[in-house]
Order: structure tokens, then sequence, then C-alpha cells
């Protein structure tokens, strides 16, 4: 980690170390997030918004996106709202996802997904995310227990 970087990540608010990679300003933690097409819109603490653009890549032989990479988009969401309640940022992990599939997600079309920390609880936190298409329609939905990731405490 670069000294800036390292000033980041030690300074900045979980929102606001959200913020800054959706502003090219802090650097991605993992490449799936180039790999799946997500890039963050905005961060505050609680919400997250996310811009996905799937590619063709992640579709199923069917013609619609595969609903794995569904589900990864919608952990990401509520991961990062989870993170984004932080005085510092810290990574979330899973605990449980329950996912509602309620229509097909096309290749190369532009989606919202929103993430919502309703619990921000201290060991435990339960959020929920939503992917909207370019006309305000659900097309999938995830609730969650979300717990810290210890390991990168500080």
């Amino acid at each position: 980690m670069s000294v800036d970087t390292a000033d980041l990540w030690n300074t900045l608010t979980g929102a606001e170390l959200i913020q800054a990679m959706g502003d090219g300003r802090f650097p991605e933690i993992s490449d799936i997030n180039t790999h799946i097409g997500q890039r963050i819109r905005t961060a505050e603490p609680g919400r997250v918004e996310i811009d996905w653009r799937p590619a063709e890549r992640l579709t199923n032989p069917g013609g619609t996106v595969h609903g794995g990479y569904i589900a990864m988009i919608l952990d990401n969401a509520v991961c990062l709202a989870g993170s984004s309640t932080g005085d510092v940022f810290m990574p979330m992990l899973t605990l449980s996802l329950n996912i509602d599939y309620l229509r097909g997600v096309q290749a190369g079309e532009a989606y919202t997904v929103t993430g919502t920390c309703v619990h921000p609880g201290r060991t435990r936190m339960v959020s929920n995310a939503v992917i909207t298409d370019a006309r305000g329609r659900p097309v999938a939905q995830a609730s969650a227990a979300v717990v810290p990731n210890r390991a990168f405490a500080r």
C-alpha cells in the first residue's frame, strides 16, 4: 500500500473510503468488480449505489445473465452497505444471502444496484439490496446478514 493509500485506509470512514474507490482515488480491493462490470456511484453511511453493466461473458446458455453473477453483485452491495457504516472501512463476510430473482438480466444493459444497511450492529449487520433496470423496475433483490472481517481490524 502506498503512503497515500495507507493514509486513506487509516483515516477515512467506511462510506468515505467506498466513495474514494468509486472516484478512483483508492484502488479497488479486488479486480472482481471489473470482471463483473460494477462501478461504485455513491456511498454514504448505510447506503451505496452501484452502476452495473454486465458483459456478454456473464450470460448463461439461455442468453441472460447467470444467476450466480446476479448473486455476486447483490452480495457486493449488501457488504458495501454494511462497510459504509463504519468509522473506518472494514470488509464484510456474508453469513446469509437470500435472493429473489424477479426478471431476466440482459448483458450490455445498464442497471443500478442499491445496498442499504438496515441494522448496523457491532457484531452482525443486516442489509438489503435491489437491482433496478433503466426503467426503474426491480429485477432482483436480496437480504443478508454480514459481519465485519476482523482480519482487517486496525
